[in-house]
This record gives C-alpha cells, structure tokens and sequence, in this order.
C-alpha cells in the first residue's frame, strides 16, 4: 500500500539532512510548524529564525542572508506568503534575482483548497497566477511527496528564487520510488491516450488519474500530464508529447482564464499555431463562502470526477 505523507514534513526532513553537510543552509518560519520542524530547530538553532507571524519581515531577513551567500528556505502559509509579502517577494526576490545570486526558497504550505474547512480567506487560488507572473521565478507545485522529496537537491543547486506550493494534506505517492523524473522538463506524462489528454498539476493529478484509470476499465484511453514546474517549463517538449492530441483540458485548483495552467497551456499551443482545443477546468471567478471539505467544494466548481468524466465524454462526441 501507498505511504501517505504530507509534502511539507518529507521536504523539511530533506533539508534537515541537507544542513548537516552544509553550513550554508537557513530555514527561517513566520511562527508555523512542523513535526519534522521541531527537530531542525533543535539541532541546527544556529541556522533556523522565527521572525513570527510577519511574512514580509520574512522575505527580507531572508533576502538578507542570501545576499550573504546562503542557501534560504522561507516557510509560511501559502496565502498569506504570496500576497501580503508579495511586493517583497517582487522586488527583494523576482527583481533583485536579475542582478545578484539571490537562492531563497519560498515554501507556502496550503495551495489550492487544501485548506478546505478553513473558509476563502486559507483558500489559495490565486498563486499560481501572480508567482508565474514575475521574472526569474521558479514555481514548483508537486503532485506527490516522492517529487517533493526530489526538490530538495534542486532548491540548493538551482541559484534562483522558487515558489514551491505544497499541499496541506497527507496524501499518496503517485510516482515509484525508482521513477526516473527529469524536474527540469517541468512535466511528465502519467499515461499516453488517444484524443483527449488531462493536464493537471499539485492535488488535481490525484483527481486526474482517478479518472483515467474509471474510463480505461470502460476501454477509453485517456492522456495524462502532470506539469510540476510551472515555470519554467520545457514548452517544445510538453508540445511534442501533447500535439498528437484533440483535446486538452486543463485541471487546477486555481481561477481560470487569469493566466495559471490553463494560461500557460493556451500560450504553448497557440504561440505554435495548433488547432488542439483546450478545455478549461478550476475555480469560477468568485470566492466560496460554503463550508465543506474538498471534495464538496469541487463539486459546487464543477471539479468533482463525475464532472470530469462528463466533459471529456462531451470531448469525445464533438
């Protein structure tokens, strides 16, 4: 059976074993824990700063160590990181990244609706939109612990500013402990299909394959892509694995037709010229006030499996 593990304990205990070799590493909290945090601080307390519930002072102090040649790790909850610190993430991190090495990992913990009693104000829907959009950031949204886990040597490696969005829950692996992943593709592709191709990223490659493995017991092939760096991405690649398909529809936990995957996506095959159709799947452009769990809130957005079956069955009459 599947280990269930949260991405945020499995990437923090990676680091952990990261700093007892390298005396370059800082991880720094705006007062949010972990279990596996606990004992990074105690035996790296030299190298680990709680600036408190302060996410722009977080960016700053961290800004400041890696102009100092550090390797940074800046962990906090993912809404409130991306946008109340967003102007320092721009100018201290996106902006300065152009002239200086500037290594600092944004971890926000809690994308999409894996916050999901919590209400719109824990919801992260906007992310993915406002993190693509700065210059010489990395953004990792990992479907599974295992690509988390990969990340590790990535983050301390790659000299750039990183988004990395993590789920708040315990879930399954979905790659073996043996895949052969390049993270610097960005994607790849879970299961070859025939007409239609779901591209998904972070939580919503969980729901995908849910639903290509449903169809393929009904004898309907179904392509499958999972896109975990979304920027960069190796666009000529993702466009040779999905051009021999009719139909794409994208799947995120995000507001559509902003500029997240779904964006990303339409300017990859539309800057190529192609015909392939895109179908747009993620948050309707409003916030949701209903209290629920996941899978309740994706079913009042249309996000539910039976929707998703729904649409590409639609896909394939047309």
């Amino acid at each position: 059976m599947t280990e269930i593990k949260t991405m945020r304990d499995v990437f923090i205990e990676g680091v952990y074993r990261r700093m007892f070799g390298d005396d370059r590493i800082f991880f720094l909290s705006a007062d949010f824990g972990s279990p596996k945090l606990d004992k990074l601080r105690e035996d790296f307390s030299d190298r680990f700063i709680n600036v408190g519930i302060a996410e722009q002072n977080l960016v700053n102090v961290a800004t400041g160590l890696a102009l100092e040649g550090f390797t940074v790790y800046a962990y906090a909850i993912a809404p409130f990181l991306t946008m109340r610190a967003y102007e320092q993430i721009r100018n201290n991190l996106s902006l300065l990244s152009q002239t200086r090495q500037v290594n600092v990992n944004v971890i926000g913990v809690g994308a999409g609706l894996s916050y999901d009693v919590s209400g719109p104000t824990h919801h992260c829907l906007e992310d993915i939109i406002i993190m693509r959009a700065l210059p010489n950031m990395h953004v990792f949204s990992p479907s599974d612990w295992r690509l988390t886990e990969k990340f590790v040597d990535y983050s301390v490696t790659v000299k750039k500013p990183k988004y990395l969005r993590f789920d708040a829950k315990p879930l399954p692996a979905i790659y073996k402990e043996t895949a052969d992943i390049d993270l610097r593709k960005g994607f790849c592709e879970i299961a070859g299909g025939e007409k239609v191709c779901l591209v998904s990223t972070g939580f919503m490659t969980h729901k995908a394959l849910n639903v290509a493995q449903r169809l393929k017991g009904e004898g309907i092939n179904v392509g499958l892509i999972d896109v975990f760096l979304l920027k960069p991405l190796d666009e000529d690649r993702f466009f040779e694995t999905v051009k021999k398909y009719e139909l794409l529809i994208s799947l995120e936990e995000a507001f559509v037709n902003k500029g997240g995957l779904d964006g990303l996506v339409s300017s990859i095959v539309g800057n190529r010229g192609s015909r392939i159709r895109l179908k747009r799947m993620g948050l309707k452009d409003e916030y949701s006030f209903s209290q629920g769990s996941r899978d309740y809130l994706h079913r009042l957005n249309a996000l539910d499996e039976e929707s998703l079956i729904g649409n590409i069955r639609e896909g394939l009459r047309s």
